[in-house]
């Protein structure tokens, strides 16, 4: 997996209307007993409030150097503790299982295969105290959507074009001013297979982070899994 530094420099931009997800984010970790994890940290857009709303300190992983350097600015501006750390999801390696784990941002996406999600899922599993959760949302991938945007410029949030590659089953979000990020789409039974394969179990599956059903119109999958006690 690689990140293109030169799109985190513009991350707080685009994700600047993301943010449905995180109050969903912090009423798991309020519910958690044990250390919070955020795999994909990036700028601590969702781990700042958990910290803030918890009172506790956010363990952040990530592979971009300059994301987390961000994360470390907004948190000290913010007042609060995250630990963060330069790391690969598919290795993750705590000191202490964790209560709560999570993915939020779509970020399991830029996983590119199987094997890849397969090893993350396994190191998630492990890092785990028995009871513990992991949470992740993921788009519901629809092929016309994507058909639609193919080749289209889009100004907002910021420049950029819009590329899908069917075979690889990629979407690619090229920034006019150099910047790349490539998603990875995975259908529901792929994410259920890979909850079965870790040894986690299914909680709950919504359509989106008012917890309403997942139905035929929705366009979020937001996972909840359990260790097993």
């Amino acid at each position: 997996m690689t990140w293109d530094e030169r799109f985190a420099a513009r991350y707080d931009e685009w994700s600047t209307a993301m943010t449905e997800d995180v109050a969903f984010y912090v009423d798991l970790a309020l519910a958690s007993d044990g250390p919070i994890v955020e795999v994909a940290v990036g700028t601590g857009r969702v781990a700042i409030p958990v910290a803030r709303a918890t009172g506790r300190t956010v363990i952040g992983i990530d592979s971009s150097p300059a994301m987390l350097e961000q994360a470390r600015l907004a948190a000290a501006e913010a007042g609060v503790r995250l630990d963060l750390r330069l790391a690969d999801m598919r290795d993750l390696d705590l000191e202490e299982p964790a209560g709560l784990i999570y993915c939020p941002g779509r970020s399991l996406l830029h996983l590119p295969t199987w094997a890849d999600r397969r090893r993350t899922f396994e190191r998630v599993a492990a890092a785990l105290r028995p009871g513990g959760r992991f949470a992740w949302n993921v788009f519901a991938f629809d092929h016309r959507v994507a058909v639609s945007f193919d080749g289209r410029h889009e100004d907002l949030p910021v420049p950029h074009t819009v590329r899908y590659d069917v075979a690889d089953g990629r979407v690619d979000l090229v920034l006019d001013d150099g910047g790349a990020s490539s998603l990875w789409w995975a259908s529901k039974n792929e994410w259920l297979g890979l909850i079965d394969v870790s040894g986690l179990e299914l909680e709950a599956l919504y359509g989106d982070f008012d917890r309403s059903p997942l139905g035929a119109e929705s366009r979020e999958y937001v996972f909840v899994t359990r260790r097993p006690v």
